[in-house]
């Protein structure tokens, strides 16, 4: 049993390396087509990434039940960006705990979970919808199926979540999976 989970982490630890490679060697000067909520990424040409004081970069998706969702919409409400794939065990770990907030807390707390599925590395929207069926995931699920949104918010080690205020400032960045304390923590800081 020991050897089998360590087979699968050295797996998931090769698939993030191969995924953090093959984006670093993308073509720096892509433009990109979707408008800004404050900075334009023109004013950062190395695209060096974004954190805390930062602009949130606007986007637009479709979410998995086909609705458009564009980040602007939800200025004025506190936003969890959570990037994520269905082949990422700590994603999976930290699923449930996002829901049980998301149920508990999200209006309450005037949040909003944006689960950003970045479908462009992950293994096909089918496994998605089956995903969100399994964990009974509400909140809404936008597809990245171009990669973009996650190649300009740097979600190269998943999951990666940013706390976004309600004037759209990024207020922090988490690498790795949160439990429903630390998101209440990070979400109750916010402004």
């Amino acid at each position: 049993m020991k050897k089998i989970v360590g087979l699968v982490i050295i797996g998931c630890l090769v698939a993030i390396a191969t995924i953090s490679f093959v984006r670093n060697n993308v073509d720096k000067t892509e433009a990109f087509s979707n408008e800004q909520m404050g900075t334009d990424l023109a004013t950062n040409p190395a695209n060096e990434g974004i954190g805390k004081g930062d602009s949130a970069p606007n986007f637009t998706l479709t979410t998995l039940d086909g609705k458009k969702v564009k980040l602007s919409d939800y200025k004025g409400k506190k936003v969890v960006l959570n990037f994520w794939a269905t082949w990422c065990p700590p994603c999976k770990a930290e699923m449930p705990h996002m829901q049980n907030y998301y149920e508990d807390m999200a209006e309450q707390e005037n949040v909003e979970i944006l689960a950003v599925n970045l479908t462009s590395s992950d293994v096909g929207i089918d496994k998605v919808k089956a995903f969100q069926e399994d964990y009974a995931l509400s909140f809404p699920i936008p597809l990245d199926e171009e990669g973009k949104v996650g190649e300009t918010y740097r979600a190269i080690t998943i999951p990666t979540t940013y706390m976004i205020d309600t004037t759209g400032t990024i207020q922090n960045k988490i690498v790795g999976p949160m439990d429903e304390q630390m998101l209440a923590d990070f979400v109750k800081n916010l402004k």
